[in-house]
């Protein structure tokens, strides 16, 4: 695998995951969300958000007027699925770290759905990196610095990419400011997957 490109902090592995591993990760994921469905979150202030989630492993990702938190079952209340192989494979290869994540969040954004400027800290240990996976149509990602008053730039991420959030840029602040529809066959009813690994710890 060819070396990474590092832009503020932030490494990228462009098209890591090439056609036949995309349809393979995705038909894993097709598990994840019939054990545990995708769901229209609300934020603590109550905006419903754009985009639809679930998750895989141990612990998920959730939000709603109680707050934002690590839970360790569905909204709905089953426990979590695990975390699919082939979505692990990814995180040994580009961590190289021999502590597996606790949390995959699966979120899929359809036209017209963004992701605002936000740091990920809802974690106990920010030495471990968040790895995010990119299937589906292109997404306008903004990347800027730990200080939310730093400047931003964009980049495009399409589907096989992988990015890695470590070390300097483990808490910068990031999010999607749109996808662009059309732009992958990956997905028959189009739209945008994006897988977020994180230790929980």
């Amino acid at each position: 695998m060819a070396e990474p490109i590092e832009i503020r902090g932030f490494r990228l592995w462009p098209g890591w995951l090439d056609r036949a591993a995309q349809e393979a990760m995705v038909q894993d994921l097709r598990g994840v969300v019939a054990a545990a469905p995708l769901v229209a979150p609300v934020t603590p202030g109550g905006r419903q958000m754009s985009v639809r989630m679930t998750a895989a492993g141990r612990l998920g990702w959730v939000t709603d007027r109680r707050g934002y938190r690590y839970a360790p079952r569905h909204p709905q209340g089953m426990d979590w699925p695990p975390i699919p192989a082939s979505v692990l494979a990814v995180w040994r290869g580009v961590t190289g770290l021999a502590r597996d994540p606790d949390c995959c969040l699966v979120n899929f954004y359809g036209e017209g759905a963004r992701m605002g400027l936000h740091q990920d800290k809802d974690e106990g240990d920010f030495s471990f990196p968040v790895v995010s996976i990119s299937l589906g149509d292109e997404a306008l990602f903004r990347l800027g610095g730990v200080d939310r008053a730093e400047g931003t730039q964009s980049l495009w991420l399409r589907s096989g990419d992988v990015l890695e959030m470590g070390g300097p840029a483990r808490l910068a602040w990031h999010g999607v400011d749109r996808i662009r529809p059309g732009t992958s066959t990956l997905l028959p009813q189009g739209g945008r997957i994006n897988l977020t690994l994180r230790v929980v710890a």
